[in-house]
């Protein structure tokens, strides 16, 4: 039955028994007493509220699908609103659901062109910083030693404070260089790559621990780039944000196959805070490989990340370069 059918019908119920009420033994006066009155206001109250209460039945499922159309987010994959109620209803909700599968595949497309972008100009600035800043740097460091070599006592410890400063500078540039582009990560793998970065963020305040399960699967390029971004943009919100004084990265094998990187910190947890361009970054990232990414509060509170990878494996585990 059709919702116009269905609504059509309800309301012929409705004022069927109203008439029937009237053709029976009730009689109005003329003027209206005020008992025939009240009769009259609470005959009109009942069938308002059955109109409302079947009104309501009938259009439930409508009222389903406009929360799930109000929910609907396109960074967490996967939901779908069931298919039922009257015809048109059933068929709008189809419509819907086939609308964000679409949408999910042009989301995940368009995001791995972005990020694919991205990562080729974070490639293209590291390797412009390291052959070109990178360089020039390096001579003016050996320029300032030679000049420090000859310069008359005087002048001698300011030029050897410049030269501190310059090589303070090339380090950095250095580390900036490595962030953008890992390059541990090409050459020796993703173990150590993330027992790597751990150890960059490491401080003397903030202790970094990396624990890798022995024996994963292999991963695509693909996939370890995105959980290695991930696990960066983890330990970089924990660095800056978390307040934390401990900070775990952990990769262990997944059930079912796949693998799961967790990172888990022990700071002051992200509340009910709006997310930030971070954590909308790593679930474009998840959608990249179709992961499941979680983000909430760990066991014993603080902030837990938690990304699935699922379907992962090829082959046999990988065995990491030795330098």
């Amino acid at each position: 039955m059709t919702l116009y059918w269905r609504i059509f019908l309800l309301n012929a119920a409705v004022l069927l028994v109203a008439v029937l009420l009237l053709l029976g033994p009730v009689t109005v006066s003329t003027p209206v007493l005020f008992g025939e009155a009240l009769v009259l206001l609470a005959g009109l109250a009942v069938m308002l509220t059955a109109n409302a209460a079947l009104l309501r039945i009938g259009l439930a499922p409508l009222a389903r699908l406009t929360r799930a159309m109000a929910t609907a987010d396109l960074l967490r994959p996967g939901g779908r609103t069931a298919v039922t109620g009257p015809r048109e209803i059933a068929e709008l909700t189809k419509t819907f659901n086939a609308m964000i599968a679409r949408l999910e595949a042009e989301r995940a497309t368009s995001s791995g062109r972005a990020l694919s972008a991205q990562e080729a100009e974070r490639h293209r600035l590291a390797q412009e910083l390291h052959d070109e800043v990178g360089q020039t740097l390096t001579a003016v460091l050996l320029q300032l030693k030679h000049a420090a070599d000859r310069a008359p006592r005087s002048v001698r410890d300011d030029l050897r404070q410049a030269q501190e400063t310059t090589r303070a500078g090339l380090d950095e540039i250095r580390r900036i260089a490595r962030r953008l582009r890992p390059g541990v990560l090409e050459e020796l793998g993703l173990h150590s790559a993330l027992r790597a970065l751990a150890n960059e963020f490491a401080t003397s305040t903030l202790s970094a621990t990396t624990r890798v399960t022995p024996g994963l699967p292999a991963l695509d390029p693909a996939t370890e780039l995105v959980l290695y971004r991930i696990a960066q943009e983890g330990l970089t919100n924990t660095a800056r944000h978390a307040g934390a004084s401990r900070v775990e990265v952990r990769l262990e094998p997944a059930p079912g196959g796949g693998v799961a990187l967790l990172v888990r910190d022990d700071g002051r947890g992200i509340g009910g805070a709006p997310e930030g361009a971070g954590l909308s970054g790593m679930r474009e990232r998840a959608l990249l490989v179709g992961a499941d990414l979680a983000v909430g509060p760990g066991p014993r509170g603080g902030t837990e990340i938690r990304l699935l990878v699922t379907g992962a494996t090829a082959g046999h585990p990988r065995q990491e370069n030795a330098r």
